[in-house]
């Protein structure tokens, strides 16, 4: 699709160009809001309180914007995620920073941070630990409404770290970072709660997957292994030694993966076992207690 290169025209006419553009690309029903988003994105560089309503009122103002909002159009065309384009994105009402070192957090995600708050609710002052921060959405989540709690979180990635790191600082989110494999940092300590949103894709199940997501996500917070179930293998057993008598796990999981997950808490000890579904009916997060 070929855009066109005029030096200056109207915010309107801009927005029009990109949207028939992105009309040719991998989500077409997006096409207007995603070549507004771009837009905007561009003079919230200046002005980050600007949102879609002050870009309506200058709808018949020009622009210098062209040449760099045709970059992004061009970006997004590819089907690089628009979070990445943009550089941030929001999870449970939070601004969020993301970049290809990260997942970007999933809507899904936020059944698992409301029933760890639930959860939270049963001890004075909860220490919990999240595996596989990524961006830090679920931690930063949970200190968000429990300030009391001792939150520590856990990723194999340094960049992921990073950036996990300044969005804690962006949202006022006190927690511990450290860097390892699941539980390995803190196999000395004992946490009420453990939660995590581990890769959970099958490997085999690559191609099937978006372009977004297949070609521009981190493999290594996706892909576990032939079924998708190798990090749960390795960290469920683990998480029943590190958590106190009556303490909980708390996972996010996969299309299809209940049952093996079930199979694999049993066999760990855990007790209580439940799976709660997401909006779309798929049970998305289970839940299990240590005796």
């Amino acid at each position: 699709m070929k855009l066109t290169t005029l030096k200056s025209q109207k915010i309107r006419a801009l927005v029009s160009e990109g949207e028939y553009a992105l009309a040719a690309g991998p989500h077409p029903e997006r096409a207007r809001r995603d070549a507004e988003s771009l837009l905007l994105c561009l003079f919230k560089r200046n002005d980050a309180e600007r949102n879609t309503a002050w870009l309506v009122a200058q709808w018949n103002n020009p622009t210098s914007h062209g040449d760099e909002f045709r970059a992004l159009i061009k970006r997004r065309l590819s089907g690089e995620p628009i979070q990445y384009i943009i550089g941030e994105t929001e999870f449970y009402g939070l601004p969020f920073r993301v970049t290809r070192d990260v997942l970007i957090p999933r809507p899904e995600t936020e059944h698992l941070v409301e029933k760890v708050l639930e959860l939270a609710a049963g001890f004075p002052a909860p220490r919990i630990v999240d595996i596989g921060t990524g961006s830090g959405a679920i931690p930063v989540a949970l200190a968000h409404k429990l300030p009391h709690a001792q939150i520590t979180t856990i990723d194999l990635s340094a960049p992921a770290l990073v950036i996990a790191r300044e969005n804690a600082q962006r949202n006022g989110a006190s927690i511990r970072f450290l860097e390892g494999d699941l539980l390995g940092p803190v196999a000395e300590e004992k946490f009420d709660i453990i939660v995590s949103n581990p890769p959970y894709v099958p490997s085999a199940d690559r191609d099937s997957l978006s372009v977004e997501v297949r070609d521009f996500e981190p493999g290594l917070a996706l892909f576990a292994g032939d079924d998708g179930l190798d990090i749960y293998r390795r960290l469920i057993p683990q998480a029943f030694a590190s958590l106190v008598p009556g303490g909980f796990i708390a996972l996010e999981i996969g299309y299809g993966q209940s049952q093996a997950i079930a199979d694999q808490l049993a066999a760990s000890c855990f007790e209580e076992i439940e799976f709660l579904p997401d909006l779309q009916g798929i049970q998305r997060v289970a839940v299990a207690q240590r005796p």
